[in-house]
């Protein structure tokens, strides 16, 4: 059976890991977002916030941690699998951050391709910062114009998500999906 690995990514603060619990609670299988993990470990060991005191330490780990998700859901007996952001999103942060970083993390994630990318836009209506999420709605906007960019330039489609209830971004996600 082909598995086909599904990116739903976007910007801080715009639905995604919402839209990712939903799916869970259906019963599809779901690779949920490792940043905020590696943030609050650094935070126990006394580092605020990873990603501005040492963004490539950050990267790096978030890189090994997408791809072992990508491999972990091919251990997984089923058709679709949901992912909270991809292994294209280190680098586009990267590009937001204005910080360099070796060539290797476009060549994962050439090598780690996705069969879709859904893109949630910034929505201010339901944007909030808390202990892990420090980015203002401004950056958001940037980081989302970053993510787009990075997908694109690897040769993705994308497909934004709209406004709506879970409800309605879930059913999108499944109507768009539903082919493959």
């Amino acid at each position: 059976m082909k598995q086909n690995k599904i990116v739903i990514t976007g910007g801080p603060g715009t639905g995604k890991s919402t839209l990712i619990e939903a799916l869970q609670k259906m019963a599809f299988t779901c690779m949920p977002e490792i940043s905020r993990t590696i943030t609050k470990q650094a935070q126990e060991s006394g580092i605020d916030q990873l990603f501005l005191k040492d963004p490539l330490l950050f990267s790096k780990l978030l890189l090994e941690g997408r791809i072992d998700q990508y491999k972990e859901a091919e251990k997984h007996q089923v058709n679709k699998v949901f992912f909270d952001r991809g292994i294209p999103d280190i680098h586009a942060y990267m590009e937001y951050s204005g910080t360099q970083y070796p060539n290797d993390y476009i060549e994962k994630s050439m090598e780690h391709r996705y069969a879709k990318i859904f893109m949630m836009p910034p929505w201010k209506a339901i944007y909030k910062t808390d202990n892990e999420r420090y980015e203002s709605f401004d950056q958001s906007e940037l980081i989302y114009e970053h993510l787009v960019k990075a997908y694109k330039d690897i040769d993705y489609d994308i497909v934004i998500v709209p406004e709506g209830s879970v409800k309605s971004r879930v059913a999108f996600l499944l109507k768009h999906t539903e082919s493959l």
